[in-house]
């Protein structure tokens, strides 16, 4: 049972984001002409979900230590997993699953450091800080919080793949991080939302708490239009194949939850079907940008 609380805190339906964040920094590697060397992207591959495992470990021990589980109300893609309420045993287990990962990312990071890019170890301190205080410091800093998801999965991870594997980071893969920047940032504004009563009264700032829904919405707008934008752009210079407009698909999606929020505002996750949009948007949009230069 412990086994199962610790994995579940991991919360592994959301893990895939992180494949195809480093999917996307070694396409811009290998279009750059970097040679791939199946070891580095292994351990890439390794750093990056012990980190993400950590923040979310880390998050559900501070969310239940806090009380905050007992008020959430859960849905598919908020709230938490609810799996330490289940199993208040186990929160001591979980705290060092989430220490541990995090240690391994460190380590990694650390060895890149030596081997690669001396610049990974900033890439590695920067993501060990958004680890360590994202539910602790970040959510009460309502523009941190904000930028965090971006920050961590589009620029240390995409930005920082491509900087291991190809020895710099070039101006292209920097603009192109951009595009998941957008909508990661997304991602977690909205699912923000159903949480804004259970947040505010654990002290908690979050954007939609301190802002308010009406202005979270239209960041959320004027986010997904530029990330279309940027799409266009680099499609428009010749900078990714043609074939990356095929991820204005799923950027589309986006349209979807932008008008669900419009009309339901906090109560998006009455239909989780809004949500789900906003998901695969952020998801496919990377996948779609990696696959078409990979084959480009």
């Amino acid at each position: 049972m412990t086994i199962a609380t610790v994995v579940q805190t991991f919360r592994p339906p959301f893990l895939v984001l992180t494949p195809i964040c480093v999917f996307l920094g070694v396409s811009t590697a290998s279009a750059s002409g970097a040679t791939l060397n199946t070891l580095q992207v292994a351990l890439i591959l390794l750093g990056c979900l012990c980190a993400h495992m950590s923040v979310n470990a880390l998050n559900e021990y501070h969310d239940f230590k806090s009380g905050l589980d007992l008020q959430t109300q859960r849905t598919p893609f908020s709230g938490g997993s609810g799996a330490l309420p289940s199993n208040p045993e186990a929160a001591s287990i979980v705290l060092a699953s989430g220490v541990a990962c995090l240690a391994i990312t460190l380590v990694i990071g650390v060895y890149f450091a030596l081997t690669a890019a001396m610049q990974t170890l900033a890439v590695t301190a920067v993501a060990a800080v958004l680890v360590l205080t994202y539910t602790t410091i970040l959510n009460r800093l309502p523009w941190f919080c904000l930028v965090a998801p971006g920050l961590g999965f589009g620029v240390l991870m995409v930005v920082g793949t491509h900087w291991v594997l190809a020895g710099e980071a070039n101006a292209l893969v920097w603009w192109l991080s951009l595009i998941p920047v957008l909508l990661l940032n997304n991602l977690l504004l909205i699912n923000q939302y159903p949480d804004i009563t259970a947040d505010r009264a654990s002290g908690r700032a979050t954007f939609p708490i301190r802002y308010g829904v009406e202005v979270s919405n239209r960041v959320f707008a004027i986010f997904s239009l530029s990330a279309a934008s940027l799409v266009v752009a680099l499609v428009s210079l010749q900078l990714i194949p043609p074939l990356a407009v095929i991820s204005l698909v799923p950027i589309g999606l986006t349209l979807i939850t932008y008008r669900g929020v419009l009309k339901l505002g906090a109560e998006i996750d009455s239909q989780p079907q809004l949500m789900a949009a906003n998901v695969i948007a952020a998801n496919v949009t990377p996948l779609c940008l990696a696959v078409s230069i990979a084959w480009g």
